[in-house]
């Protein structure tokens, strides 16, 4: 499956506006694993996943279920996955590679997450986001999701407290 990023509106039809390729999104491969290894190294060093980590998620299908975001020249952007276990899903994590943040990488992989979830029935997505992760809290509540609790100390080290944030969908809202 591969889905593109709509290209970017002119605010004003009189100036040209450089929109940028778009970013393809396709189900995570094999082949894949040990780039998200390094890449899970460079952005969450104290809880990355190995790449032992990423086949055991990868032989977790179908309840498991895991994107990529591909830029233009071939390199991952982004990466996202899902667990669905009945009318709950848990969003396990969604990255964006350095070179890709503030493009709308991570809004882009958090919709087709959701959307994944609600063709498959879910009434709620739920995920943990750490306190202190500023641009992923306003990913979430950009995108609708709802503090519901906190696990204090959660993320170690450094005793920062996970947010358990969740969305509330319709079914058939894919």
């Amino acid at each position: 499956m591969t889905v593109e990023r709509p290209e970017t509106t002119q605010p004003d039809a009189t100036q040209p506006v450089e929109t940028e390729p778009a970013v393809r999104l396709r189900d995570l491969e094999w082949t894949d694993l040990a780039r998200l290894a390094e890449l899970e190294q460079q952005l969450f060093a104290d809880d990355a996943w190995s790449e032992a980590t990423w086949w055991s998620e990868l032989a977790g299908r179908p309840r498991r279920d895991y994107v990529v975001a591909v830029a233009p020249e071939g390199g991952i952007a982004g990466y996202a996955g899902l667990d669905v276990s009945g009318e709950v899903a848990d969003i396990m994590t969604v990255a964006t590679a350095p070179g890709g943040r503030g493009r709308g990488t991570g809004r882009l992989l958090l919709d087709e997450l959701v959307r994944r979830a609600v063709a498959r029935g879910v009434e709620s997505v739920l995920l943990e986001v750490r306190a202190d992760n500023d641009a992923a809290r306003r990913l979430y509540d950009r995108a609708g999701f709802e503090v519901i609790s906190v696990r204090r100390r959660y993320y170690q080290p450094g005793d920062v407290d996970a947010l358990v944030m969740r969305l509330l969908v319709t079914k058939g809202d894919a």
